[in-house]
Protein backbone atom coordinates (compact mmCIF):
# COMPACT_ATOMS: atom_id res chain seq x y z
CA UNK A 1 0.00 0.00 0.00
CA UNK A 2 3.04 2.44 0.82
CA UNK A 3 4.55 1.53 -2.52
CA UNK A 4 1.46 2.07 -4.16
CA UNK A 5 1.01 5.58 -2.11
CA UNK A 6 4.36 6.73 -3.54
CA UNK A 7 4.02 5.53 -6.90
CA UNK A 8 0.63 7.34 -6.98
CA UNK A 9 2.92 10.39 -5.88
CA UNK A 10 5.23 10.13 -8.72
CA UNK A 11 2.65 10.08 -10.74
CA UNK A 12 1.13 13.19 -9.24
CA UNK A 13 4.35 14.82 -9.73
CA UNK A 14 4.60 13.84 -13.27
CA UNK A 15 0.97 14.27 -13.92
CA UNK A 16 1.30 17.97 -12.65
CA UNK A 17 4.29 18.92 -14.76
CA UNK A 18 2.44 21.27 -17.25
CA UNK A 19 0.67 22.82 -14.06
CA UNK A 20 4.05 23.27 -12.05
CA UNK A 21 5.33 24.79 -15.12
CA UNK A 22 3.44 27.52 -15.23
CA UNK A 23 2.88 28.01 -11.43
CA UNK A 24 5.87 27.15 -9.73
CA UNK A 25 8.90 28.11 -11.80
CA UNK A 26 6.87 31.87 -12.46
CA UNK A 27 6.86 31.77 -8.56
CA UNK A 28 10.29 30.42 -7.70
CA UNK A 29 11.65 33.60 -9.98
CA UNK A 30 9.72 36.03 -8.42
CA UNK A 31 11.08 34.80 -4.63
CA UNK A 32 14.34 34.88 -6.06
CA UNK A 33 13.80 38.37 -8.01
CA UNK A 34 12.91 40.36 -5.77
CA UNK A 35 14.78 41.43 -2.47
CA UNK A 36 11.95 43.31 -0.93
CA UNK A 37 8.67 41.95 -0.19
CA UNK A 38 6.50 45.05 -1.81
CA UNK A 39 3.14 45.34 -3.83
CA UNK A 40 4.68 44.67 -6.64
CA UNK A 41 5.78 41.16 -5.23
CA UNK A 42 2.17 40.19 -4.04
CA UNK A 43 1.02 41.45 -7.83
CA UNK A 44 3.36 39.12 -9.48
CA UNK A 45 2.60 36.02 -7.37
CA UNK A 46 -1.00 36.86 -8.09
CA UNK A 47 -0.44 37.25 -11.37
CA UNK A 48 0.70 33.48 -12.09
CA UNK A 49 -1.89 31.91 -9.60
CA UNK A 50 -4.32 33.25 -11.29
CA UNK A 51 -3.21 32.28 -14.87
CA UNK A 52 -2.54 28.33 -13.24
CA UNK A 53 -6.69 28.89 -12.62
CA UNK A 54 -6.54 29.43 -9.36
CA UNK A 55 -9.18 31.94 -10.01
CA UNK A 56 -9.33 35.26 -8.55
CA UNK A 57 -11.15 34.89 -5.38
CA UNK A 58 -9.43 32.12 -4.50
CA UNK A 59 -5.91 33.59 -5.39
CA UNK A 60 -7.20 37.08 -3.25
CA UNK A 61 -7.34 34.84 -0.11
CA UNK A 62 -4.25 33.21 -0.34
CA UNK A 63 -2.45 35.96 -0.68
CA UNK A 64 -4.50 37.92 2.01
CA UNK A 65 -2.83 34.85 4.29
CA UNK A 66 0.21 35.53 3.08
CA UNK A 67 0.13 39.06 3.99
CA UNK A 68 -1.32 38.15 7.45
CA UNK A 69 1.39 35.43 8.09
CA UNK A 70 4.57 38.34 6.75
CA UNK A 71 2.98 40.70 8.84
CA UNK A 72 2.70 38.24 12.12
CA UNK A 73 6.43 36.89 11.72
CA UNK A 74 8.22 40.07 10.75
CA UNK A 75 9.39 38.38 7.24
CA UNK A 76 11.40 40.81 5.15
CA UNK A 77 13.16 38.22 2.60
CA UNK A 78 10.85 37.08 -0.04
CA UNK A 79 12.72 33.86 -0.51
CA UNK A 80 11.09 32.83 3.30
CA UNK A 81 7.84 33.55 1.72
CA UNK A 82 7.77 30.41 -0.65
CA UNK A 83 7.08 27.79 2.63
CA UNK A 84 4.05 30.21 3.45
CA UNK A 85 2.64 30.33 0.32
CA UNK A 86 2.52 26.54 0.59
CA UNK A 87 0.77 26.55 3.27
CA UNK A 88 -1.37 29.23 2.50
CA UNK A 89 -2.93 27.47 -0.25
CA UNK A 90 -3.25 24.51 1.65
CA UNK A 91 -5.43 26.16 4.02
CA UNK A 92 -7.73 27.16 1.06
CA UNK A 93 -8.14 23.60 0.16
CA UNK A 94 -9.01 22.74 3.80
CA UNK A 95 -12.93 21.75 3.57
CA UNK A 96 -13.01 20.06 7.05
CA UNK A 97 -13.86 16.09 7.34
CA UNK A 98 -14.11 14.85 3.79
CA UNK A 99 -14.48 11.29 4.77
CA UNK A 100 -15.82 8.56 2.04
CA UNK A 101 -18.37 7.24 4.68
CA UNK A 102 -20.36 5.78 1.14
CA UNK A 103 -17.11 3.12 1.58
CA UNK A 104 -18.28 1.88 5.28
CA UNK A 105 -21.95 1.25 4.24
CA UNK A 106 -24.21 0.06 2.21
CA UNK A 107 -24.73 3.17 -0.37
CA UNK A 108 -25.74 4.76 -3.57
CA UNK A 109 -22.83 6.44 -5.74
CA UNK A 110 -24.37 8.86 -8.25
CA UNK A 111 -22.00 9.80 -10.68
CA UNK A 112 -23.20 12.76 -13.31
CA UNK A 113 -20.97 14.67 -15.31
CA UNK A 114 -21.10 16.35 -18.95
CA UNK A 115 -20.15 14.49 -22.47
CA UNK A 116 -16.19 13.82 -22.57
CA UNK A 117 -14.92 14.44 -18.92
CA UNK A 118 -14.18 10.52 -18.41
CA UNK A 119 -17.38 9.95 -16.67
CA UNK A 120 -17.83 6.76 -17.46
CA UNK A 121 -14.24 5.86 -17.28
CA UNK A 122 -14.24 7.09 -13.75
CA UNK A 123 -17.12 5.22 -13.15
CA UNK A 124 -15.77 2.20 -14.58
CA UNK A 125 -12.19 2.83 -12.27
CA UNK A 126 -14.15 3.42 -9.34
CA UNK A 127 -15.99 0.22 -9.34
CA UNK A 128 -12.58 -1.26 -10.24
CA UNK A 129 -11.23 0.63 -6.82
CA UNK A 130 -14.38 -0.70 -4.67
CA UNK A 131 -14.16 -4.39 -6.31
CA UNK A 132 -10.70 -4.57 -4.98
CA UNK A 133 -11.70 -3.64 -1.76
CA UNK A 134 -13.69 -6.86 -1.53
CA UNK A 135 -16.83 -5.39 -2.03
CA UNK A 136 -19.82 -6.33 -3.83
CA UNK A 137 -20.76 -3.71 -6.51
CA UNK A 138 -23.77 -3.20 -8.83
CA UNK A 139 -23.14 -0.91 -11.67
CA UNK A 140 -26.45 1.05 -13.36
CA UNK A 141 -25.34 2.45 -16.77
CA UNK A 142 -28.15 4.85 -16.60
CA UNK A 143 -26.61 7.09 -19.06
CA UNK A 144 -28.66 5.84 -21.65
CA UNK A 145 -27.60 8.12 -24.88
CA UNK A 146 -24.65 6.05 -25.13
CA UNK A 147 -23.44 2.97 -24.93
CA UNK A 148 -22.19 3.11 -21.20
CA UNK A 149 -22.06 -0.63 -20.61
CA UNK A 150 -20.18 -1.80 -23.36
CA UNK A 151 -16.91 0.94 -21.99
CA UNK A 152 -16.80 -0.56 -17.76
CA UNK A 153 -14.61 -3.58 -17.82
CA UNK A 154 -14.15 -3.51 -14.00
CA UNK A 155 -16.22 -6.92 -13.86
CA UNK A 156 -18.81 -5.63 -11.98
CA UNK A 157 -22.64 -6.59 -12.32
CA UNK A 158 -24.19 -4.17 -14.49
CA UNK A 159 -27.82 -3.35 -14.85
CA UNK A 160 -28.76 -1.01 -18.23
CA UNK A 161 -31.31 -0.39 -21.15
CA UNK A 162 -32.29 0.02 -24.36
CA UNK A 163 -30.31 3.45 -25.76
CA UNK A 164 -32.65 6.31 -24.71
CA UNK A 165 -34.67 4.45 -22.34
CA UNK A 166 -35.87 6.28 -19.36
CA UNK A 167 -32.81 6.42 -16.67
CA UNK A 168 -34.95 6.46 -13.53
CA UNK A 169 -36.57 2.79 -14.68
CA UNK A 170 -32.64 1.49 -15.02
CA UNK A 171 -31.99 3.15 -11.57
CA UNK A 172 -35.20 1.28 -10.31
CA UNK A 173 -33.36 -1.69 -11.82
CA UNK A 174 -30.57 -1.47 -10.57
CA UNK A 175 -32.04 -0.54 -6.82
CA UNK A 176 -33.95 -4.01 -7.18
CA UNK A 177 -30.50 -6.10 -8.40
CA UNK A 178 -28.32 -4.46 -5.31
CA UNK A 179 -31.16 -5.54 -2.66
CA UNK A 180 -31.40 -9.19 -4.37
CA UNK A 181 -27.70 -9.39 -4.56
CA UNK A 182 -26.79 -7.69 -1.07
CA UNK A 183 -24.66 -5.23 -2.93
CA UNK A 184 -22.65 -3.27 -0.64
CA UNK A 185 -22.18 -0.31 -3.46
CA UNK A 186 -24.70 0.43 -6.12
CA UNK A 187 -22.90 3.52 -8.72
CA UNK A 188 -25.45 4.68 -10.85
CA UNK A 189 -23.71 6.31 -13.82
CA UNK A 190 -25.94 9.51 -15.04
CA UNK A 191 -25.85 11.56 -17.45
CA UNK A 192 -25.78 15.51 -17.20
CA UNK A 193 -26.23 18.13 -20.01
CA UNK A 194 -26.24 21.40 -18.83
CA UNK A 195 -27.51 22.51 -21.69
CA UNK A 196 -30.83 22.24 -20.52
CA UNK A 197 -31.01 22.08 -16.78
CA UNK A 198 -34.37 21.81 -16.57
CA UNK A 199 -34.30 18.48 -18.08
CA UNK A 200 -32.04 17.77 -16.10
CA UNK A 201 -33.51 18.69 -12.77
CA UNK A 202 -36.18 16.80 -13.33
CA UNK A 203 -34.12 13.39 -14.33
CA UNK A 204 -32.36 14.07 -11.44
CA UNK A 205 -35.54 14.50 -9.17
CA UNK A 206 -36.97 11.52 -10.34
CA UNK A 207 -33.81 9.04 -9.42
CA UNK A 208 -33.68 11.16 -6.18
CA UNK A 209 -37.24 9.56 -5.25
CA UNK A 210 -36.82 6.16 -6.61
CA UNK A 211 -33.49 5.73 -4.53
CA UNK A 212 -35.66 7.45 -1.49
CA UNK A 213 -38.45 5.12 -1.53
CA UNK A 214 -37.02 1.94 -2.82
CA UNK A 215 -33.56 2.14 -1.04
CA UNK A 216 -34.13 4.51 1.74
CA UNK A 217 -31.38 2.20 3.89
CA UNK A 218 -28.58 3.18 2.00
CA UNK A 219 -26.37 6.01 2.00
CA UNK A 220 -26.46 8.88 -0.93
CA UNK A 221 -23.11 10.01 -2.15
CA UNK A 222 -23.32 12.36 -5.63
CA UNK A 223 -19.97 13.02 -7.32
CA UNK A 224 -19.71 15.44 -10.32
CA UNK A 225 -16.85 14.04 -12.64
CA UNK A 226 -15.22 17.50 -14.45
CA UNK A 227 -12.23 17.80 -16.66
CA UNK A 228 -9.13 19.24 -15.37
CA UNK A 229 -7.88 20.67 -18.32
CA UNK A 230 -10.84 23.06 -19.17
CA UNK A 231 -9.55 25.28 -15.90
CA UNK A 232 -12.47 28.10 -15.40
CA UNK A 233 -15.75 25.97 -16.70
CA UNK A 234 -14.86 23.15 -14.79
CA UNK A 235 -15.63 25.41 -11.58
CA UNK A 236 -18.68 26.90 -13.70
CA UNK A 237 -19.66 23.18 -14.27
CA UNK A 238 -19.40 22.38 -10.88
CA UNK A 239 -21.40 25.48 -9.81
CA UNK A 240 -24.34 24.49 -11.56
CA UNK A 241 -24.17 21.21 -10.87
CA UNK A 242 -24.52 22.03 -7.48
CA UNK A 243 -27.47 24.14 -7.90
CA UNK A 244 -29.48 20.74 -8.96
CA UNK A 245 -28.07 18.04 -7.28
CA UNK A 246 -27.06 17.78 -3.47
CA UNK A 247 -23.42 17.25 -4.73
CA UNK A 248 -21.02 15.66 -2.01
CA UNK A 249 -17.58 15.17 -4.10
CA UNK A 250 -16.27 16.42 -7.11
CA UNK A 251 -13.99 13.61 -9.61
CA UNK A 252 -11.31 15.71 -10.94
CA UNK A 253 -9.93 14.08 -14.07
CA UNK A 254 -7.20 14.76 -16.71
CA UNK A 255 -4.68 16.54 -14.42
CA UNK A 256 -1.93 14.69 -16.31
CA UNK A 257 -2.57 17.03 -19.70
CA UNK A 258 -3.19 20.64 -17.84
CA UNK A 259 -1.61 23.59 -17.27
CA UNK A 260 -4.65 24.15 -15.37
CA UNK A 261 -4.24 21.88 -12.09
CA UNK A 262 -4.62 25.00 -9.88
CA UNK A 263 -8.29 24.97 -10.62
CA UNK A 264 -9.00 21.70 -7.76
CA UNK A 265 -7.29 24.49 -5.27
CA UNK A 266 -9.98 26.64 -6.67
CA UNK A 267 -13.05 24.67 -6.62
CA UNK A 268 -12.69 23.51 -2.77
CA UNK A 269 -11.90 26.87 -1.56
CA UNK A 270 -14.72 28.68 -3.79
CA UNK A 271 -17.47 26.26 -3.84
CA UNK A 272 -17.37 24.26 -0.09
CA UNK A 273 -17.21 21.01 -2.00
CA UNK A 274 -14.29 18.43 -1.31
CA UNK A 275 -12.37 16.79 -4.64
CA UNK A 276 -12.74 13.11 -3.63
CA UNK A 277 -11.12 11.92 -6.60
CA UNK A 278 -8.28 12.83 -9.22
CA UNK A 279 -7.20 11.14 -12.28
CA UNK A 280 -3.81 11.52 -13.37
CA UNK A 281 -3.91 9.06 -16.29
CA UNK A 282 -5.22 6.17 -17.84
CA UNK A 283 -5.00 2.97 -15.74
CA UNK A 284 -7.20 1.60 -12.56
CA UNK A 285 -4.57 3.37 -9.90
CA UNK A 286 -4.09 6.22 -11.76
CA UNK A 287 -7.39 7.22 -9.93
CA UNK A 288 -6.82 8.14 -6.27
CA UNK A 289 -8.77 9.64 -3.37
CA UNK A 290 -7.71 13.24 -2.86
CA UNK A 291 -5.44 14.26 -0.54
CA UNK A 292 -4.62 18.44 -0.32
CA UNK A 293 -1.35 18.08 0.98
CA UNK A 294 0.09 15.51 -1.04
CA UNK A 295 -1.41 17.56 -4.04
CA UNK A 296 0.66 20.70 -3.07
CA UNK A 297 3.85 18.58 -2.17
CA UNK A 298 3.51 17.40 -6.26
CA UNK A 299 2.62 20.71 -7.33
CA UNK A 300 5.67 22.37 -6.01
CA UNK A 301 7.23 19.01 -6.16
CA UNK A 302 8.51 18.91 -2.18
CA UNK A 303 9.09 15.56 -0.79
CA UNK A 304 6.05 13.10 -0.17
CA UNK A 305 7.14 12.82 3.31
CA UNK A 306 4.13 14.75 4.41
CA UNK A 307 1.90 13.52 1.78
Amino acid sequence: MAEEKVGFFKRLVNGLTKTRDSIVAGIDSIFSGYSNIDDDFYEEIEEILVMGDIGINTTTKIIDHLKERVAEEHITDPAECKQLLIESIKKQMDVGDTAYEFENRKSVVLVIGVNGVGKTTSVGKLAGILKDQGKKVVLAAADTFRAAAGEHRAGVDIIGGQNGADPASIVYDAVAAAKARNADVLICDTAGRLHNKKNLMEELHKIYRILEKEYPEAYLETLVVLDGTTGQNALQQARQFAEVANVTGIILTKLDGTAKGGIAVAIQSELDIPVKYIGVGESIHDLQKFDADQFVNALFHTSEENA
